[in-house]
Order: C-alpha cells, then sequence, then structure tokens
C-alpha cells in the first residue's frame, strides 16, 4: 500500500513562488518507513535465499563500490529487470563551444533508467490517502498545545 496526499503547486515546476500563475493538486508519495541496507538484506533472505543476510550486505556493499568505480569511468551498467545506470552531468552553460570545459561541470550523478520490472508499477499499486506532513505536524501542534493548556489548569 502507498500512502499518499495532495499538495497545490504550480503547473511549471521550478518556478518561484512569486512567479507562480497557474497550480494544480497533485499526489505526493508519502514513505511509511526506511529501510536501511542490513533490513533489506533481511527481506531477501527471507524469500528463500540460500545466503544469508551478512553474505547479502556483503554482496551489495561490493556491488554499491563497483557500480561507482564503473560511472567514474564513463561506462553505462545493465543490470537486468533491475535497470540501467549511467553518469550524468550537471554543467554551467557557456556562450561557445570554445569556452566550455571541464571546469564547466560543476556535478557528476547517477542516472538510472528502470528496468521492465520498474517502469510502471501503478497496475499493482494500491493506494490510501493520508494527511500531507504538513498537515500531520499541524495537528500534533494542537494536541501539544491543548496538553500544556490542561496542564496549567
Amino acid at each position: 500500500m502507498i500512502n499518499y496526499s495532495i499538495a497545490i503547486m504550480s503547473t511549471t515546476p521550478g518556478t518561484k513562488k512569486a512567479n507562480i500563475t497557474e497550480t494544480k493538486a497533485y499526489g505526493v508519495a508519502q514513505v511509511n518507513e526506511v529501510i536501511d541496507i542490513n533490513a533489506f538484506a533481511k527481506h531477501v533472505a527471507s524469500h528463500g535465499s540460500v545466503y544469508k543476510k551478512g553474505d547479502i550486505v556483503g554482496l551489495l556493499t561490493i556491488a554499491v563500490s563497483c557500480l561507482r568505480e564503473l560511472m567514474l569511468e564513463g561506462k553505462r551498467v545493465k543490470l537486468g529487470e533491475l535497470g540501467d545506470f549511467q553518469p550524468r552531468l550537471k554543467t554551467e552553460g557557456a556562450k561557445t563551444t570554445d569556452g566550455f570545459s571541464a571546469n564547466n561541470i560543476k556535478e557528476v550523478n547517477v542516472s538510472w533508467k528502470p528496468g521492465k520490472a520498474f517502469e510502471n508499477l501503478r497496475s499493482e499499486a494500491t493506494f490510501q490517502l493520508v494527511p500531507s506532513r504538513e498537515a500531520q505536524a499541524d495537528a500534533i501542534d494542537i494536541v501539544r498545545n491543548e496538553e500544556t493548556i490542561q496542564g496549567m489548569e
């Protein structure tokens, strides 16, 4: 089950608040738990794997290190159903090609192109509407304020 809330946002992403002319209501996924590498490995092991949690953690740790190494070598790595990984550059533009150099490269990130197993999970997903994080925080503040007032009485 994927929890989601509804948020009002600009129809043009990246627009500064002062320049927003049109908004729409959009759904925003609300993560309900963060799974670390150990919990993920335990989950994988629970699916009938012949490998133990520690073996899976070790393999995943090595895989991350190797993937990073290959990204820094400018390679594209195809991992089947998981998808493809390749380096992606964030650059500062130059007026001409002669004016562009490696100094214009500000970040090197990794681009993930999902494999078939991750292309679109919509047909298998179920959803539940929940309050936004902001609404949840507001509700907690109201409850705390009421508790403080009651404690003073």
